[in-house]
């Protein structure tokens, strides 16, 4: 097993609302099973992180991505799984129907468009030392904010 960390590209979808979409990811999942999350997953060999970026939207909502607006943040963490990884996430907007995005049948349950006073639903299911996916949503709002969004 490699003891390079996994790559990962994450996007936090944002709607003319200024509100971020995110999917609850299914209890069977190995790792951080029935919690909210945003989309994103590993990049595969070869793949750059625009286009692991790009095929994970697309995979896990239907939607394509029509703008980056700008990088997040880099976070480096274990997963339940105990395998590090790094993980860059960018700010986007998407093309396609906001309101009905096709999610993966077994990997994700719901959706919904979180706006900024709602960051402590991201906690649900959680560890109580975890706080990652909430630090990605504030740090994304914060990022929205400086833009002007």
């Amino acid at each position: 097993m490699s003891t390079e960390p996994l790559r990962c590209a994450g996007a936090l979808i944002v709607d003319d609302d200024g509100r971020l979409f995110v999917q609850r990811r299914s209890p069977h999942r190995r790792i951080f099973p029935d919690c909210w999350d945003i989309v994103g997953g590993h990049l595969e060999p070869g793949e750059d992180w625009m286009d692991a970026l790009r095929r994970e939207v697309t995979e896990e909502t239907g939607w394509s991505v029509s703008h980056v607006l700008g990088q997040v943040g880099e976070y480096r963490y274990v997963a339940d799984d105990g395998r590090a990884r790094v993980e860059r996430d960018w700010l986007v907007r998407v093309d396609g129907d906001l309101t009905r995005p096709r999610l993966e049948v077994g990997k994700h349950t719901g959706f919904r468009w979180l706006a900024a006073d709602e960051l402590a639903l991201l906690d649900e299911h959680r560890d109580v030392n975890d706080g990652l996916i909430r630090r990605i949503a504030e740090d994304a709002f914060a990022a929205l904010r400086s833009i002007g969004l």
